[in-house]
């Protein structure tokens, strides 16, 4: 996303899901970056093999997760805009 004025740590973002084998994932955007929401998927998707789904719902901060994304197969979350998570691998059953 060299256009942005933010760093959004998209090359982070990608290890991750390529260290992980990540098969899909939902992106989750506050207002402010969702006219970025296809640039960053497009970005996402062409450095990794994950299939990008854009959350275009409510976005409350770090606790407003979508858990029942779950349901549609996703198996990881990435949520910007929100005060940093240290990454944990373990995986929700």
């Amino acid at each position: 996303m060299s256009e942005s004025t933010y760093d959004l740590e998209t090359e982070k973002v990608c290890l991750i899901i390529n260290k992980e084998k990540f098969k899909r994932v939902l992106i989750q955007l506050p207002d402010g970056l969702k006219p970025k929401a296809d640039a960053i998927k497009r970005e996402i998707e062409n450095k990794t093999k994950a299939e990008c789904l854009i959350w275009m719902g409510s976005c409350f901060g770090a606790c407003d997760v979508p858990f029942h994304a779950q349901d549609a197969g996703v198996d990881f979350i990435v949520q910007w805009g929100h005060s940093e998570w240290e990454y944990n691998s373990n995986r929700l059953n």
